[in-house]
């Protein structure tokens, strides 16, 4: 499965959380060490907020470890809030559009996960994007018609009630004909200030999610980024961290209620 690493807080270079640490985003695309797949080559991405309110994007389909460019973007970007993400494809095709992370408007997305039976689902999925929001839609994953449909959810009023609402339905699909497919849905969403990261599975375990805080901020990740694991805290299964501007960090259960009544 795909890594990610996700950081908001004081202006810093990107280089400190992606490429210099012991068990970096490079070292893990070459081997993870709690992941179903230990190489993720499938391409990498880096997304960030600067001057502008829509995000910096660089996206490439060779492997991280493979790209001389990376560790010279990561040394010279600074930010305050920034994405960094190597993949292992599901099964969509390795292209940049495919590669995270997914930019819309001033959002940036990116997922580690999958829907299980795709192919069956996505027409569903991929009604849930409005009209509006659909010219959007560059790739074929799965991860960016979810972030699309959150975006056309109310996103801009309620990240965290627009990501559960887009969960209930798609919660409500895995369960018709008792399928019993599984989502994975370790997920991050920011906007420029506030920073959401998601872990919720149906039918499955959660894919692995840590965080730390730092200073004023909060960095995220797959899997700890050193040896010092007791530093690192595990984001609970179904729940959500909240990191919002001028606000502590908080980790919110997911509404089950609601999601539990859509099955």
């Amino acid at each position: 499965m795909c890594r990610w690493i996700a950081y908001r807080g004081d202006t810093i270079a990107l280089e400190h959380y992606v490429t210099e640490p012991s068990h970096s985003l490079i070292s893990q695309s070459i081997k993870a060490l709690e992941s179903t797949v230990s190489t993720n080559g499938d391409g990498f991405g880096l997304g960030w907020y600067g001057e502008y309110p829509d995000p910096g994007l660089y996206r490439e389909v060779r492997p991280a470890w493979s790209d001389e460019n990376l560790r010279y973007l990561c040394r010279h970007i600074r930010s305050h809030l920034f994405f960094a993400h190597i993949r292992a494809a599901t099964g969509t095709p390795i292209t940049r559009p495919n590669c995270h992370p997914f930019v819309c408007k001033n959002w940036l997305f990116m997922h580690n996960g999958f829907i299980g039976d795709w192919n069956r689902l996505r027409r569903k999925i991929e009604h849930l994007i409005p009209d509006e929001v659909y010219p959007a839609r560059l790739g074929t994953t799965d991860s960016e018609a979810v972030f699309l449909a959150i975006m056309g959810a109310g996103i801009d009023s309620s990240p965290v009630a627009a990501t559960t609402k887009v969960l209930q339905q798609i919660t409500a699909m895995l369960g018709e004909n008792g399928s019993g497919d599984s989502l994975r849905f370790t997920a991050a969403l920011a906007n420029g200030r506030d920073l959401y990261a998601f872990r919720y599975a149906v039918n499955d375990s959660p894919n692995s999610l840590y965080f730390r805080t730092a200073g004023n901020g909060v960095v995220v990740v797959s899997e700890p980024l050193d040896e010092d694991h007791a530093s690192w805290k595990a984001v609970p299964e179904n729940a959500v961290l909240v990191a919002e501007e001028g606000k502590k960090v908080e980790i919110l259960p997911i509404d089950e209620k609601r999601l539990q009544a859509a099955e």
